[in-house]
């Protein structure tokens, strides 16, 4: 049933009140078009046997084909392995249908679908000329009215509109063929504003779905643009006039605060303008006063600008939202209002598990921008999409500065149709969302392909900088560096660079809080924002199964659970969780702290803080595919480390002996609303118990907005350490607070070895000392395992970066360990259940075993998680009885290049202990055949 009522309709960043609509969300009927037969068969005519419900999508109205090895997907699938390997061959029947690729929709359809209704035309109407919005269909659209072509429109991120003119009073039937293919513009497969890997290439239409009464002469667009040095706003009106003459129109400007913290009402300004015949243009300055509020993270001050034209019945009146925010650059550095703006940022990559498609409800998008603020955040950047309106009005309420993409990954400037279309796009975009002071950032998109992608891309962005200067242009997310950027998105200040492996800074380096990016960024004489940092992953949570009762299910995850099960390791995937989601937390700890570090730095931007399920599954967020915690790491210690106040150390190293003085020094990334007066900056030490052993006060002063403040320098000593403990070295400012753990063991000359043979050869000494009943030690070097034992399993410090499938295996190829931190063997070697710091000397010099070719159901000392496509038994340190005698293999090397890892000479002494205790009494019992033929 047709419904006429009166509305607030958004259109190119305004809203007229006061026209009538006819609504068309409902019951719509549909018919695929798979061969695009229906124009040349006159479907615009016809009636549809089948029906859904619009808003929508094929897949929420379970309609389309269902999964398959037929499947068309939109997105490249990089490894091969799941289409050919037999681990995955149950996988692949048609009633078990599972890919690991992404989350796997209920239906899949990729082609012209077809969308029919009627609806209704009053008299009162007749004389109106209409409008039809379609406010995000996916993706092109064409439109037919009783059988009449309209147009065809094909936006990725703004809405579709028509001008459908004037409707006899009477019953007319609307057809809308939508068309989700990629055809002559190539955003790119992987493109998240169309790819699989994310929201789904899903067919239909949500949000607004309207014909509208249009008055015969109207204003099409506003744009506000902010001048806060000179109070005032400076408002540009698009005008359309269809009568044949020209009409001299009285505007009227009001302008009031929309949200707190205070009513603030500017003084309504009237001016007549003559308003000419077709399109028109007028430019209206409107003084602000001289007490408006501003717009920035700390106060999302937002006004209300309604413009009326006419008097009287021919009154009309036009609304849209806009703050008083400006945007600047000083030296390498963001301003907001002038106050120096660092940009802690991560990425949102269109996955929207329960209906495949972006939410066009305020309130969802305000739940994941509160979530990021929770963790300390405040920036967002879209990766290769551009999201609904929704998402901007939440961010401006909410004081989030977002980073804005047209939508393309992919190959530019062959002059293909993409070329074009990246312009028209990029236009749209800013029309729409231009008056939204949370879009602070734009470009076409991530990571461009092309010979010629310099050159136009560079004339695209000067272009773009010249239409509108309320935003900063970069070229694209990732690269290319060029003259035409006003700020550089790439990937090298971080701890990881794809194709890094073994040499990134976390895996090469032993472990401090003394390095920066300076050197890196230093050549630039512009905003530097690190490029999609971190990807650091952690094991899948089998309990978020259950969560995917929507369009996509997780099938992935269960092809990942039953690969565990069928392993027999099952019951410790909530414990793999736990192990490899702490490590991975502490590595973005590390991350985050050396962007914080780094002097004339512009940001960073996280993926990300939430889990990415595509592209093999990237299991890389602290919270998983819902935005929702995994149980490791809570907000608020997120964000003692990533927030807007966060005081910092530069440790050189992060493991002692008891012969040394700690020493430190104190710093602060402090981007808060003002500057910290006539504080004191306390540091404390506190051993695993939580009793204070060491505090101490620094000078009093007064922090300034910036990075790189040095508050003062720790020196401790560690004489009085007497056994070896894990202690907590804080750093308090006011309320600001951050924590580092460092480990301190007593000084070891030499270790005795007592009653165990040491060894890293199995040798005849070490067989004769195990046929007596002997005790043996054997820690061979690195690279002495056979590969099909487990020696072509490369460790590192580091988490999995982004999946070990769509990397083509770059190492690290484990996601780090688990251990029981009350095991005996640990009695002087303290550690918690994960990977952290005091272990980066062990697993950097490892090799890997796979338990399962010592014997069946091998339970370790030291367990190597292994990533989930493969779900392998792994250890580290493993013991065992060989025949009378007793063994442990340490395969991170304990008996080489000791010099400067002080952990293994105290893992050593910590082990040989155990072997000489009476608590050493292996359950696992080993083949000495089968232990030979591991090693070289």
């Amino acid at each position: 049933m047709n419904r006429i009522l009166f509305f607030v309709m958004f259109s190119f960043c305004l809203c007229p009140i006061y026209a009538q609509e006819i609504d068309l969300r409902g019951h719509w009927q549909f018919r695929l078009d798979p061969e695009d037969e229906g124009e040349k068969n006159n479907w615009q005519m016809s009636d549809f046997k089948e029906s859904l419900t619009l808003p929508g999508s094929l897949a929420s109205n379970n309609q389309g084909y269902l999964i398959g090895a037929h499947t068309k997907w939109t997105g490249a699938i990089v490894d091969s392995t799941w289409f050919k390997s037999e681990r995955y061959a149950k996988f692949r029947t048609a009633d078990n249908y599972k890919t690991i690729f992404w989350l796997q929709p209920n239906r899949s359809f990729v082609g012209s679908a077809w969308y029919s209704r009627k609806f209704t035309i009053t008299q009162s109407m007749s004389t109106e000329q209409m409008l039809l919005t379609l406010e995000r269909p996916h993706w092109e659209t064409t439109v037919w009215i009783d059988g009449k072509k309209i147009g065809m429109r094909n936006s990725l991120a703004t809405a579709h509109d028509y001008a459908i003119g004037q409707l006899k009073s009477g019953t007319h039937r609307i057809t809308i063929r939508v068309d989700n293919r990629i055809k002559d513009i190539d955003v790119g497969a992987n493109a998240h504003s169309v790819s699989d890997h994310t929201q789904t290439n899903w067919n239909g239409i949500i949000g607004q779905m309207a014909l509208s009464a249009v008055p015969v002469v109207s204003i099409e667009h506003i744009a506000v643009y902010p001048d806060v040095d000179n109070k005032q706003i400076r408002v540009v009106l698009e005008t359309n006039n269809r009568t044949e003459t020209q009409k001299n129109i009285n505007f009227t400007l009001n302008a009031s605060s929309k949200l707190a913290p205070k009513v603030h009402q500017v003084k309504p300004i009237h001016k007549k303008y003559p308003v000419p015949i077709g399109k028109g243009r007028l430019e209206l300055i409107y003084p602000m006063g001289e007490t408006f509020y501003k717009w920035d993270e700390f106060t999302p001050f937002l006004y209300n600008l309604t413009i009326s034209t006419g008097d009287g019945k021919d009154k009309k009146s036009y609304a849209t939202t806009f703050g008083m925010r400006k945007l600047s650059i000083k030296g390498t550095q963001f301003e907001i209002n002038d106050r120096l703006t660092f940009l802690r940022g991560t990425l949102d990559c269109a996955v929207f598990p329960k209906t495949g498609y972006p939410p066009t409800a305020i309130g969802e998008w305000k739940r994941i921008f509160q979530i990021v603020k929770d963790h300390g955040l405040n920036h967002v950047r879209f990766h290769s999409w551009c999201p609904p309106k929704v998402a901007f009005e939440a961010a401006d309420e909410l004081g989030i500065y977002l980073q804005v993409e047209g939508g393309g990954w992919t190959v530019v400037g062959e002059g293909n149709g993409f070329d074009k279309w990246i312009y028209q796009e990029s236009e749209q975009i800013l029309d729409t969302y231009g008056n939204h002071p949370s879009f602070i950032l734009y470009t076409y998109g991530n990571e461009p392909d092309g010979d010629r992608q310099g050159e136009f891309l560079g004339r695209l962005t000067d272009y773009l900088k010249k239409y509108d200067n309320r935003h900063l242009y970069t070229a694209g997310a990732g690269w290319p560096d060029i003259k035409a950027n006003e700020f550089y998105d790439a990937m090298y200040p971080r701890l990881y660079v794809w194709g890094d492996g073994l040499e990134s800074q976390n895996n090469a380096n032993p472990p401090s809080t003394d390095f920066d990016w300076a050197k890196i960024i230093g050549k630039y004489k512009m905003p530097y924002i690190s490029h999609e940092v971190g990807q650091w992953c952690a094991y899948p949570n089998f309990k978020e199964i259950r969560k995917y009762d929507g369009v996509l299910k997780a099938r992935n995850f269960e092809v990942f659970q039953e690969t565990l099960q069928d392993n027999k390791l099952g019951d410790l995937a909530d414990d793999f969780l736990m192990a490899s989601g702490r490590h991975q937390a502490l590595t973005y700890k590390a991350d985050i702290e050396a962007a914080l570090r780094t002097p004339g730095f512009a940001g960073f931007q996280l993926l990300g803080l939430s889990d990415f399920p595509g592209q093999g599954t990237a299991l890389v967020g602290v919270l998983d595919a819902f935005w929702e915690e995994k149980g490791y790491i809570s907000p608020d210690e997120f964000k003692s480390f990533s927030g807007g106040t966060v005081p910092l150390v530069r440790l050189p190293k992060m493991v002692y002996e008891n012969i040394e003085v700690l020493n430190a020094t104190v710093e602060i990334a402090h981007f808060g609303r003002e500057e910290i007066k006539d504080i004191i900056p306390v540091w404390e030490i506190t051993k695993d118990d939580g009793s204070l052993i060491g505090r101490g006060v620094l000078e009093r002063r007064t922090i300034p907005l910036g990075n790189g403040t040095m508050l003062g320098n720790i020196q401790y000593d560690l004489a009085d350490i007497s056994e070896p403990e894990a202690l907590l070295l804080t750093v308090k400012v006011g309320q600001y607070s951050n924590q580092w753990k460092i480990w301190v063991y007593p000084h070891i000359a030499e270790v005795d070895p007592g009653e165990v043979y040491v060894t890293d050869t199995l040798d005849a000494k070490a067989y004769l000392a195990l046929e007596k009943g002997g005790k043996v030690l054997f820690s061979p070097r690195k690279g002495t395992i056979k590969p099909e034992k487990g020696g072509e399993i490369v460790m590192g410090y580091s988490p999995i970066f982004w999946n070990t499938s769509w990397t083509k295996k770059l190492p690290p190829h484990v996601m780090g360990i688990m251990v029981d931190p009350k095991h005996p063997a640990f009695s002087l070697f303290p550690t918690d259940s994960h990977l952290d710091f005091q272990w980066w000397g062990l697993v950097s010099h490892a090799n890997v075993m796979l338990l399962d070719e010592l014997e069946e159901n091998v339970q370790p000392i030291v367990r190597i998680i292994d990533d989930w496509f493969s779900n392998r038994s792994l250890g580290l340190i493993v013991e065992g009885k060989v025949g009378a005698g007793k063994l442990i293999i340490s395969t991170a090397d304990l008996l080489h290049e000791s010099a400067n890892r002080l952990e293994i000479k105290q893992m050593k002494k910590s082990l040989l202990k155990y072997m000489n205790s009476d608590s050493f009494d292996p359950k696992n019992m080993f083949d000495q055949t089968k232990v030979a033929a591991m090693f070289y």
